[in-house]
């Protein structure tokens, strides 16, 4: 769940975790 946490830290860095998290979680 670390992807909403950065998605309401910094939105743009939102762009470089959901590809990183994508990876991952697919």
């Amino acid at each position: 769940m670390a992807k909403a946490k950065f998605d309401r830290t910094k939105p743009h860095v939102n762009i470089g975790t959901i590809g990183h998290v994508d990876h991952g979680k697919t």
